[in-house]
């Protein structure tokens, strides 16, 4: 890959690198700060990626980890504001149309690594296998995340809906 196809690749890709940022980081200046970061360290490590293809995916690694780099240093909580899984809860009549905020106070309590999860699947649009080779683990972990963080989230607004 060129660094022509690269820079292409990154403005195509502007609104997942900050989507999976936010999934992550609680402002818009960190998101900026780890998007930023994962911009220099993929020009410069460019030579690294092996197949043009995985493009996207190692730049959505890179992201991640900058998202790792800055909490690690600002030792911050984590916290969901921008979730898409709403079409799912929807469907189930778990939450109304307009009304997500019960859905991101839910998201929010799940674990990072599941948080994450559920992002890169429902609103990135990424295979399990992809998932899984991004988060370093296995397919079958990616799948137990997924089937987890329905059954909690189900659960949790289900308890919202009754109250």
């Amino acid at each position: 890959m060129t660094k022509e196809q690269l820079g292409n690749l990154i403005i195509a890709s502007e609104d997942m690198m900050y989507r999976v940022a936010k999934t992550l980081l609680r402002n818009d200046a960190d998101c900026a700060d780890a998007i930023q970061e994962a911009i220099v360290k993929a020009f410069s490590g460019l030579h690294m990626l092996r197949k043009d293809s995985y493009g996207k995916t190692w730049l959505v690694r890179i992201v991640i980890n900058e998202c790792y780099a800055v909490m690690r240093r600002e030792k911050r909580l984590i916290s969901l504001e921008d979730a898409s899984t709403e079409g799912i809860f929807l469907q189930q009549g778990l939450i109304e149309e307009g009304d997500y905020s019960d859905l991101y106070e839910a998201m929010s309590r799940l674990p990072k690594e599941t948080r994450l999860t559920v992002t890169l699947y429902y609103m990135e649009g990424y295979r399990i296998k992809e998932i899984a080779a991004l988060m370093k683990t296995t397919e079958s972990a990616v799948k137990n995340r997924l089937m987890r963080a329905r059954a909690r989230l189900k659960e949790e607004l289900e308890t919202e809906m009754e109250v």
